[in-house]
């Protein structure tokens, strides 16, 4: 029997999922850690995708200004990469831009390829005052950040 995958909306039922796919990259350098109370505050901000009920992948948009919001926490789990699930959920928080009615959605990364499959360009950081203010500020890769900044215009 095959599962589909569902992309939706996270619910504070999925704080600890999240929490620990989240603590797994991050254990790694390679995104941010979140702590429960954070995710549970922004858990509108996610979408999550699930394969019969267990949560396997999540991203989240977070809101820098006017018109640019920033894909965060993107994450897929072990055994489920590499079966377009990122790209679901990218497409998800797109349209959720969209719905907000906000043309740029940015990200930091260190997977361009995969981001450049789904539209975006690299561009320059410090186009991004907004995010170098709200994030980077408090990151202890300030210095020496060896993220891809990268764009998709939709509006």
């Amino acid at each position: 029997m095959s599962v589909t995958i569902v992309c939706r909306q996270a619910h504070t039922a999925d704080v600890e999922a999240l929490y620990e796919l989240i603590q797994g990259y991050a254990a790694k350098g390679i995104m941010l850690p979140r702590s429960r109370e954070a995710l549970t505050r922004g858990i509108d901000s996610f979408v999550v995708a699930e394969d019969g009920g267990k949560l396997i992948g999540c991203g989240s948009l977070c809101r820098l200004g006017n018109d640019l919001v920033e894909i965060r926490s993107l994450g897929i789990a072990e055994g489920y990469k590499g079966q377009r699930i990122g790209s679901r959920l990218v497409e998800a928080l797109i349209q959720e831009a969209r719905t907000q009615g906000i043309p740029k959605v940015m990200a930091l990364t260190y997977e361009v390829s995969f981001f450049q499959k789904n539209g975006f360009e690299i561009v320059d950081k410090e186009i991004f005052p907004e995010k170098v203010w709200t994030d980077c500020v408090n990151c202890p890769k300030q210095q020496c950040c060896d993220e891809i900044a990268v764009l998709r215009k939709i509006g």
